[in-house]
């Protein structure tokens, strides 16, 4: 008897994605890594009603850079070739999107990563408006999970309207990579998406990044201002994912 894999069905829609939307962000995942799929609308449907109790390694990935999440979170069987970690009740009882967040810390990492960023961190960037000619701050709280020299960031749904998302890789102290938010939908900018480009240095502490973000306004003019994380908790429990689940204001 196949058992339907509600966990991952209820991370893709808490992400507002249909299953084409899922499938697509999949096979851009896998090319930002290096390891391309053919994940296609069909699998992603395959995966949900539990046909397919496992994704191959190749697939795994992806879930986890699309999700930011571990996959032994998304509802799966263990995946082949991995250990995969099980909480008291299987790993697999996830209730709502929220609850999915939360998160063990891998025991090792590679021999060239030497810190770990996991955890919740406070994200603070600060941008002008043309159109209202001044100057306002966007402030999310975001869950970090790293997969070597990768992190991934999400914010937690309910710390703003906004939904907020990184991709970054760690070398040294230098931390670069891409961000896309999804604005409020009754919002003064109505739902637009904006997406970019980051640079920042983490201090030696490891538990502040600070630098600049780069990204193309409306008018298609490209902005930039100051960006910053600041580490708050190593846990990613769902009580402390609770916690932090609310306005940073």
């Amino acid at each position: 008897m196949t058992v339907p894999n509600t966990a991952l069905r209820a991370v893709r829609t808490g992400m507002r994605m249909s299953q084409d939307d899922f499938a697509r962000a999949l096979q851009a995942a896998g090319h930002r890594v290096g390891e391309p799929n053919d994940a296609n609308k069909r699998l992603v449907q395959r995966w949900e009603s539990g046909t397919i109790a496992a994704p191959r390694p190749v697939y795994a990935r992806a879930l986890e850079v699309v999700t930011g999440l571990p996959i032994s979170l998304l509802g799966f069987a263990a995946v082949p070739g991995e250990h995969v970690a099980q909480d008291q009740h299987g790993g697999h009882d996830l209730t709502s999107p929220m609850s999915s967040l939360a998160t063990p810390t891998p025991t090792s990492r590679p021999a060239t990563v030497h810190r770990s960023y996991e955890g919740v961190w406070l994200s603070r960037y600060q941008y002008y408006s043309s159109g209202r000619g001044d100057s306002f701050a966007g402030q999310h709280f975001v869950v970090v999970l790293q997969h070597g020299d990768r992190l991934t960031a999400r914010s937690l749904p309910g710390s703003a309207a906004s939904s907020l998302s990184l991709d970054l890789t760690v070398d040294g102290a230098v931390v670069t990579g891409t961000w896309v938010e999804q604005t409020d939908s009754a919002g003064y900018y109505r739902g637009a998406r904006y997406h970019g480009a980051v640079q920042l240095l983490a201090e030696p502490t490891g538990r502040r990044m600070a630098g600049k973000w780069i990204g193309f306004g409306k008018d298609m003019d490209v902005n930039t201002g100051p960006w910053e994380l600041v580490f708050r908790d190593a846990s990613t429990s769902k009580a402390t994912l609770d916690r932090y689940n609310t306005s940073t204001t």
